[in-house]
């Protein structure tokens, strides 16, 4: 006789490749901007291949939620409630992959060695707190605090000071045309990055009457 897992043995076995996601996401984001601005063409490379996994682990996990949703018999209004919430954070999590992949993908035309130590410092801080961002939108998740979306706003509001005065001093420092659109798309990478991790911090209290996820020895 097989044995169905229950609604929350199934959210808990996704929350853990969800998890996952959040790493590769908040670590391939630091590892992007080093090896932007080291002109580190091996670290892109890699971060150009792993986004690969990122999209892999989307499409098992979309698969897997939609299963349960389509289970027989149906899962129980509070658990479509979850499942459905952790479908739509899903996708903003590869889509954020997408974007440090578009940082990496950048690295090879060396244009960190064009940039003034200014923008060089501005870069690095959007990066910091893009990444500070995600550690906290996974910690939301994992402990399913509703509070986390709010004070990451905060930090967002900062993020978006800091690529307009981004964008202000590539206008000053860059004479190519070419290599300042391309470092403005950066700049707005960035700032997309953030957006996001703010959008997976507001799905969050749609899980928040679970338990947080049990942390793994």
């Amino acid at each position: 006789m097989t044995h169905e897992r229950s609604a929350p043995a199934a959210i808990a076995d996704l929350d853990h490749l969800v998890l996952r996601l959040f790493a590769m996401v908040s670590e391939g984001l630091a590892a992007a901007i080093r090896a932007f601005l080291d002109g580190d063409r091996e670290a892109a490379r890699a971060l150009v291949a792993a986004d690969q996994t990122v999209d892999s682990m989307e499409a098992v996990l979309e698969e897997l939620i939609n299963r349960e949703l389509s289970a027989s018999p149906s899962p129980a209004t509070d658990a479509v409630r979850r499942l459905v919430a952790v479908l739509r954070i899903v996708p903003e999590l590869e889509r954020s992959g997408d974007l440090v992949e578009h940082i990496a993908l950048r690295t090879p035309q060396g244009m960190a060695a064009l940039l003034s130590p200014r923008a060089r410092g501005l870069i690095e801080q959007m990066g910091d707190d893009g990444v500070r961002m995600w550690r906290a939108a996974a910690t939301a998740y994992a402990h399913r605090d509703p509070d986390v979306a709010d004070s990451l706003r905060l930090i967002d509001d900062h993020l978006d000071d800091l690529h307009v005065s981004l964008s202000a001093e590539l206008s000053q420092c860059l004479t190519s045309v070419p290599v300042a659109i391309e470092m403005g798309l950066i700049a707005r990478f960035l700032e997309r990055l953030g957006d996001h991790a703010v959008n997976v911090a507001r799905r969050v209290q749609d899980l928040c009457v679970d338990a947080p996820v049990p942390v793994s020895s």
